[in-house]
C-alpha cells in the first residue's frame, strides 16, 4: 500500500500587492516541514506541485531542508487553487470599517457560500462543480503514480486539500446531497493550516483518507491559516 501526502503551501503574502508569494513565515513553515521529514527519514518517490508561485516556493523550502535535491518534481496545474478573487468579486465586500483579517474571513465565507450554492454557476470563471471535477482528476492522476510502499508528496492549496478530503469522506455516502458535500468542503477549508499534512492511502481497496491537517511540526506563532 502506498500513500499520498497532501501539503498546503506555507503562508502567502496576505494584504500585499502579490498574494502569490511566500511570507518569511511561509518559508520557515516549509523549512520546518522539510526538517520534520528529514528527522523521520521519510523520502518521497515523486513530488507533484501546483504551478502557482507559492507552491513552487514551498517545494523549494521543503526540498532544501529535507535534502531531496534529486527527487523529481512534477508541476501539475490541476492542483492549483480556485480563483478566490473572481469568487469574491461576485459578492459585495463590507463597505464599513477596515478590512482586517476577521472581516475578510467573514466576507470570504459568505462569498464561498454563494459560489458553492449552485445557483450562480454561470457567473464564475470556474464554478464549484468544475473546480471539484478538476481536483478529482488531479487526485486520480496523482494516485495512479503511487506504487506499493511508495510516497507521492503533493504540494497544493487549502481549497484542493479540503475538496479531496471531502470527496474521499463522502464518496460512499450516497444519501449526501451536493449541498451537504459543499458544506463539508466549506467547513474543512476554513481550518487547513499552512504547511499541514493530509494523508491518503492508495491500495487495492481504493483511495482512502487516513488523516487530515496534521501540523505537529509547527509551534506557537508558526501556526497560521491565512
Amino acid at each position: 500500500m502506498g500513500q499520498m501526502l497532501l501539503v498546503r503551501h506555507g503562508q502567502a503574502s496576505w494584504g500585499t500587492d502579490d498574494y502569490d508569494v511566500l511570507s518569511s513565515l511561509g518559508w520557515e513553515q516549509g523549512r520546518l516541514l522539510g526538517e520534520a521529514f528529514r528527522l523521520r527519514e521519510m523520502r518521497p518517490e515523486l513530488i507533484v506541485r501546483g504551478t502557482m508561485r507559492r507552491h513552487r516556493e514551498t517545494a523549494e523550502a521543503i526540498v532544501a531542508a529535507a535534502g531531496w535535491e534529486d527527487v523529481e518534481i512534477l508541476p501539475d496545474p490541476g492542483w492549483n487553487e480556485f480563483d478566490h478573487m473572481d469568487m469574491l468579486s461576485r459578492h459585495p465586500a463590507p463597505s464599513d470599517g477596515e478590512m482586517d483579517r476577521a472581516r475578510f474571513q467573514a466576507w470570504f465565507e459568505r462569498a464561498s457560500t454563494r459560489w458553492t450554492s449552485g445557483a450562480h454557476d454561470e457567473e464564475y470563471a470556474e464554478s464549484f462543480p468544475a473546480f471539484a471535477a478538476r481536483i478529482d482528476v488531479a487526485l486520480t492522476r496523482a494516485a495512479a503514480r503511487v506504487r506499493s510502499s511508495s510516497t507521492v508528496l503533493v504540494i497544493t492549496s487549502g481549497g484542493p486539500i479540503a475538496l479531496a478530503a471531502s470527496a474521499l469522506l463522502t464518496e460512499r455516502a450516497a444519501d449526501l446531497s451536493a449541498t451537504s458535500y459543499a458544506v463539508i468542503w466549506g467547513e474543512l477549508n476554513k481550518v487547513v493550516v499552512n504547511s499541514s499534512l493530509t494523508k491518503v492511502v492508495v491500495g487495492r481497496g481504493g483511495t482512502r483518507l487516513v488523516s487530515f491537517n496534521e501540523h505537529s511540526h509547527l509551534e506557537g506563532d508558526g501556526l497560521t491559516y491565512r
